[in-house]
């Protein structure tokens, strides 16, 4: 498993739910139901500076859990972490777990 920060591009439902995934050129489809938990950042390693009223995605950061495959392939896949930042209403990817075959 490796842990870094990457850009990526998810699709969601109008609730938010992550659908689809862009990553390095590729689609990606769910092949299982997205798992989401909330962390708690690093802020008193960050030296950020919070308005009053505004902590919403800047102490707790939203991560979900994806298992993707290919589009076409069905015998190859991936289970990824990533984040959303309200702030910048961008994705990161920040953890590639491992590789799981996928049944046909």
């Amino acid at each position: 498993m490796g842990t870094f920060t990457e850009g990526i591009e998810v699709t969601c439902t109008p609730a938010g739910v992550p659908l689809r995934v862009q990553w390095k050129g590729r689609e990606y489809r769910l092949v299982a139901e997205p798992h989401r938990w909330f962390e708690r950042r690093r802020w008193w390693n960050e030296g950020l500076r919070v308005p009053r009223g505004a902590g919403a995605g800047l102490v707790d950061y939203e991560i979900w859990r994806l298992q993707i495959a290919p589009g076409v392939a069905r015998s190859e896949g991936r289970t990824i972490d990533v984040s959303f930042d309200p702030q910048s209403t961008r994705w990161r990817l920040i953890r590639v777990h491992h590789e799981l075959p996928l049944s046909a």
